[in-house]
């Protein structure tokens, strides 16, 4: 039953769940969902336009331009911090090390593809969003798709999951909670 079970888990790590919510509240649903198994921000990767940003998470009174958030971006190279909410979301994207804006393209980055993004420098993006969504293991069909939803004012989430029975129940919830495009 061990071997079963692990190998079960390396098969579901190496499949990215991915999705996409047009609406706030959908996306913080499945975030809340995923922080509820246990997964953090350095697990979860959001991706959505800075104008999608402003629009859902632009009212809220706390910004993210705390020390920590403002060294964070500053180390991405956009020297300034991204401004916006509190909300789980916005937690994510405003997490020191882990989020990246990108304003020559107008998106906002957060999770283990902005660390990896982050760390490849400026040639990281040279290939744009769909090069990006490619290289951090979604398939390229998809990754056009999910452009076409970011530029749609979606918000796209994705994770890898650590075993399958995660990866079933996060699938299931987000196809419930308004999630569109989903895969796994």
């Amino acid at each position: 039953m061990a071997d079963y079970n692990e190998t079960s888990s390396a098969a579901a790590q190496d499949r990215m769940l991915t999705g996409t919510f047009k609406d706030r509240q959908s996306a913080e649903r499945a975030y809340n969902n995923l922080q509820s198994r246990g997964y953090t921000k350095d697990d979860i990767n959001l991706v959505m336009s800075d104008d999608t940003r402003k629009k859902h998470f632009a009212d809220d009174s706390l910004h993210a331009d705390t020390d920590s958030g403002g060294k964070a971006m500053e180390g991405a190279g956009t020297g300034s911090a991204i401004g916006g909410t509190v909300g789980a979301v916005i937690g994510a994207i405003a997490a020191i090390g882990t989020s990246l804006a990108i304003p020559g393209l107008g998106l906002v980055i957060a999770g283990p593809i902005a660390a990896a993004l982050a760390g490849a420098g400026a040639g990281g993006l040279t290939g744009g969003l769909v090069g990006a969504l490619v290289g951090s293991g979604i398939p390229e069909d998809r990754a056009k798709m999910y452009e076409s939803d970011i530029n749609n004012g979606g918000i796209v989430m994705g994770v890898n999951p650590k075993n399958d029975s995660d990866g079933l129940h996060f699938e299931e919830d987000w196809r419930k909670n308004k999630g569109e495009q989903v895969y796994y």
